[in-house]
């Protein structure tokens, strides 16, 4: 029997994976503030008390609660993202939590192929590969609280025997939202980032689903997540054969129909 809490259900992640895991038993979503198109529980991750209160009686927290603009100042990230991290993972332990599978984000590695600091964009010229056991480099306090909260994760893994999966999550977004990203202002870094990183909602379900649920042949586990990209520079290999990842899109195929 599998119950998985669902952190952050009330965002375009968490909406995606609400319905995501066919082979559990019961999926809990929680989230922020109430919506009337979601059934949700509210969760504050930034209250150590009510986080451990509630993530309880469950098997696998699918952590994706927190700040999720690269442009976040650091006293929200620093207090949503990073201690709200440490409070998901202190009731992992505390109430015998099976598995965390933290939404890391592409962001905790931007640097690599950067263009101009931006953070959405990316050189045109050559693009240097970024293996799932890449060391960090952020491009954001975003993604210095990403790196932070991998770091966290791990630290629990080896300290505690938690198991841990970290997804470094692309860029989430609808076939239509792709187009748009790509028709958006002409810049050919912006464009070539949307290529690289797209994440389809079918590919994101299957990644969380397996990060959820398969057996893992080591621990932790960090790993990258984006579709089948012509263009991506982020490895999946590791996905593939630590998670069984089996991604089906790929952004050129969509934009080129």
């Amino acid at each position: 029997m599998t119950r998985i809490a669902l952190t952050g259900a009330g965002g375009n992640v968490g909406r995606a994976l609400v319905d995501a895991f066919d082979d559990a038993d019961e999926v809990l979503p929680f989230s922020h503030s109430e919506h009337d198109d979601l059934d949700s529980e509210l969760l504050d991750v930034t209250d150590p008390d009510d986080v451990t209160e509630k993530l309880d009686n469950v098997d696998v927290v699918v952590h994706l609660a927190g700040a999720s603009q690269p442009d976040a100042e650091w006293e929200t990230v620093s207090e949503t993202n990073i201690q709200g991290t440490k409070h998901v993972m202190d009731a992992a332990v505390e109430n015998g939590i099976d598995r965390v599978v933290f939404a890391s984000s592409n962001h905790a590695v931007g640097t690599y192929n950067a263009a101009d600091g931006d953070p959405e964009s990316m050189t045109i010229g050559y693009a240097q590969t970024v293996d799932a056991d890449a060391p960090t480099r952020p491009d954001s306090f975003y993604g210095v609280s990403k790196a932070a909260c991998e770091g966290l994760t791990k630290f629990y893994a080896d300290s505690e025997g938690l198991e841990v999966v970290n997804v470094r999550i692309g860029w989430y977004m609808s076939e239509d939202d792709l187009r748009e990203a790509v028709d958006g202002d002409g810049d050919p870094g912006k464009e070539r980032f949307a290529r690289a990183l797209w994440l389809s909602p079918h590919d994101c379900r299957d990644v969380h689903e397996k990060a959820a649920t398969v057996d893992l042949p080591e621990n932790p586990v960090t790993v990258n997540a984006v579709s089948r990209n012509d263009a991506r520079f982020h490895s999946i290999t590791e996905t593939m054969r630590l998670l069984g990842y089996e991604p089906r899109d790929n952004a050129a195929e969509v934009l080129d129909e």
